[in-house]
């Protein structure tokens, strides 16, 4: 590393990335909207098998609960205001912080993007995450018993499963489509779900492809503008609009690997990270920029939405697509079965059953996207993404890799220190040979 030269790679803004902010500007407007045009609002969250409740119509606007949670801790003042009537209300501290900001707007009545909060009228949850189908639950009650369903999907790693697993999630989901026409009244069309789900491979494979584009150097995209894009599986990804955007941005950013554009042009030093950032202090990659560092995403930015397999050549890749190995749904049950595979094979699901497994992709990742280290969060807002996480750091080392901690949250402030993680980044920077370029950001 010492003595690496500076990288001075054209950049340019992504010519889609107002198309992006607009379609998720159009997806909260969507929920906030839907009873004034005959549609219903339903919650879930990022990992929910949501293409299921495409069945019943586009118009049931669902409320993604992670990325909702991220949108208030993102405006430090509405969040603080969250927390405190969560915690006043007896919600632990040391709770899941999407949890606590979520249940404090509702406490509160205030919707994120302005006035009061849109009640749901049907929960469609998944259990994972120690908190996912609790956190609903709470809901449900806060909003005066919504009607609820969830859906089991702690059926173990990938590699293990089986007949009787899979078997498993599968007729959860088929008993889930009996509740949602009971619950809703209306008649499940099982070509709409169809569709939904051919939508949703074709958005987390294209995701996926677009995240190993960054093995490029210059790597095209950093990882703070990925947040930005990843999301919008998060929100929507059964929506042929998103799975449609994302075959657009493909294409982008292969030009952009094509012509050299970078997307941090003073690149000299590669890092990924591991879970959730502090979504009130992005700034924090911008400080790794200033050494020339450029953070080419994380596997939570990877793995959350993007589905991935081992190529003939060893290395990860897209996930090949339904439509892509030619295979069509001829009845409910084919389909739902591909689904769930599909789903089980998520990267971010493995490490829920052993840190081992975590420390198995991020070693792949540093080999594969050229790191020069890793960088992994402490993060005391999310148990379920960080535990094992020490661990994580003692394999990463044995094998060679250098790791930077930091401790923080989430998605709450009063548990990270931007100073103090400043200085961790030095101490990193410099045990890696650099300094920071003062030209650049004086």
């Amino acid at each position: 590393m010492p003595g690496k030269a500076i990288g001075h790679y054209p950049t340019e803004p992504l010519k889609c990335w107002n198309k992006a902010k607009e379609i998720r500007r159009q997806y909260y407007e969507d929920y906030r909207t839907a009873h004034d045009r005959g549609g219903l609002r339903w919650g879930g969250g990022a990992w929910t098998l949501d293409a299921l409740v495409w069945g019943l119509g586009d118009d049931c606007h669902l409320l993604t609960t992670e990325p909702y949670s991220a949108s208030i801790a993102f405006n430090k003042e509405l969040s603080a205001k969250c927390l405190e009537a969560a915690e006043a209300k007896g919600y632990a501290r040391d709770l899941c912080a999407y949890v606590r900001n979520y249940i404090g707007g509702i406490i509160l009545d205030k919707y994120a993007f302005g006035g009061p909060f849109p009640k749901l009228d049907f929960i469609f949850q998944e259990q994972l995450c120690c908190s996912q189908a609790k956190w609903y639950q709470v809901v449900s009650e806060l909003e005066g018993g919504v009607p609820m369903y969830s859906i089991d999907l702690s059926v173990g790693p990938y590699k293990e499963l089986n007949e009787t697993r899979l078997q498993y999630l599968v007729e959860q989901m088929q008993d889930g489509i009996e509740w949602l026409q009971k619950t809703t009244g209306r008649k499940f069309d099982d070509w709409k779900m169809i569709q939904a789900i051919y939508n949703e491979c074709r958005c987390t494979s294209t995701w996926a492809e677009i995240c190993c584009l960054n093995k490029n150097i210059p790597a095209p995209l950093d990882e703070k503008t990925m947040h930005s894009l990843y999301s919008l599986a998060t929100l929507n990804k059964p929506s042929k609009v998103v799975a449609d955007y994302y075959e657009e941005l493909l294409d982008e950013v292969k030009d952009r690997v094509a012509r050299g554009i970078a997307g941090v042009g003073t690149e000299r030093c590669r890092v990924i990270t591991d879970t959730q950032p502090p979504w009130g202090f992005l700034s924090l990659y911008r400080y790794l920029e200033s050494y020339g560092c450029v953070s080419v995403g994380s596997l939570y930015v990877f793995g959350l939405e993007g589905n991935f397999e081992v190529k003939p050549d060893g290395t990860w890749g897209a996930r090949t697509t339904p439509q892509q190995a030619g295979i069509t749904f001829n009845n409910r049950e084919e389909a739902l079965r591909y689904y769930a595979d599909w789903n089980m094979s998520r990267p971010q699901f493995q490490h829920f059953y052993g840190p081992e497994y975590k420390t198995e992709m991020l070693l792949r990742i540093a080999k594969e996207w050229k790191l020069d280290g890793v960088i992994l969060h402490y993060n005391r807002g999310c148990e379920g993404l960080s535990i094992g996480v020490a661990e994580n750091r003692l394999g990463l080392i044995n094998a060679g890799i250098p790791v930077m901690t930091y401790e923080g949250n989430m998605a709450d402030e009063r548990e990270f220190d931007e100073d103090r993680a400043h200085a961790r980044v030095d101490s990193f920077m410099e045990n890696l040979g650099l300094e920071r370029l003062v030209a650049a950001h004086g």
